[in-house]
């Protein structure tokens, strides 16, 4: 899989300046897709990507909105397709956690989860839904979790999201089957990110069987490669990456 078979291919990765996402939109972006990295703030930390990608002779387009505003969704991504036309692949990563037990949990910690994490697909993967029907091939890859397939204690309204994500997956792909549009979700467990800064890793790491957290780069690998040719098969699944978690 060399950069001639991605030639132009428009790839967009949401949540793409930092930890899981940057490192996608990094594999993405070497095994020589044209990249576009969505992010929501963290300007910084988008310029310098672009900077990386662009120094490794890459193709970046950088988009700023927030996945949770369905109108500004909407306005920044027709307009991204009217310019450039529909991509090739999609990898919804953006996402958000407020972890604690559910007593506790704040309406607005549900709320603020639920909607980034799961409405978030929605405003998404809804104006590009049709421009990516009529071109009648391409990707879907949807950021899961291991929350969402076994729950867990404390993230109740982060594993109803992520739940919700692969219901929403399953269902697509079945709508767009008959389009050669593959819909598939990627479940990570613990992995060495900003988000697991301050997880109780002593109790984690005996439930690992591999005994180490994940890399952000063992995750972009498996995307790269549900992104690709050899993937057309491959659809409605839910991939866990999780070294063995328990």
């Amino acid at each position: 899989m060399g950069q001639i078979d991605q030639a132009g291919k428009k790839v967009l990765v949401t949540g793409a300046s930092r930890g899981i996402g940057r490192a996608i939109a990094l594999a993405v972006s070497r095994a020589g897709y044209s990249l576009a990295a969505c992010y929501r703030q963290s300007e910084e930390a988008a310029l310098a990507l672009r900077e990386e990608v662009l120094s490794a002779g890459g193709e970046i387009e950088l988009l700023r909105f927030d996945i949770a505003d369905r109108e500004s969704c909407r306005e920044n991504l027709e307009r991204w397709v009217k310019e450039g036309g529909a991509p090739w692949g999609i990898v919804c990563n953006a996402g958000v956690h407020a972890d604690n037990a559910f007593p506790a949990l704040r309406d607005d910690d549900w709320d603020r989860v639920v909607h980034t994490n799961l409405d978030g697909l929605f405003n998404v993967l809804r104006p590009l839904f049709m421009p990516l029907a009529r071109k009648k091939r391409g990707r879907i890859i949807a950021l899961a979790s291991a929350s969402g397939i076994t729950g867990n204690r404390g993230q109740v309204n982060y594993s109803a999201a992520k739940a919700g994500i692969i219901g929403a997956a399953k269902a697509l792909a079945v709508e767009l089957a008959s389009r050669s549009i593959t819909v598939n979700c990627i479940a990570p467990g613990v992995i060495e990110t900003d988000m697991v800064k301050d997880a109780p890793l002593d109790a984690l790491l005996p439930q690992i069987p591999l005994g180490r957290l994940g890399r952000a780069e063992e995750v972009a690998a498996l995307a790269v490669f549900l992104l690709s040719e050899d993937a057309a098969y491959i659809t409605r699944q839910v991939i866990s990456i999780n070294g063995g978690l328990v």
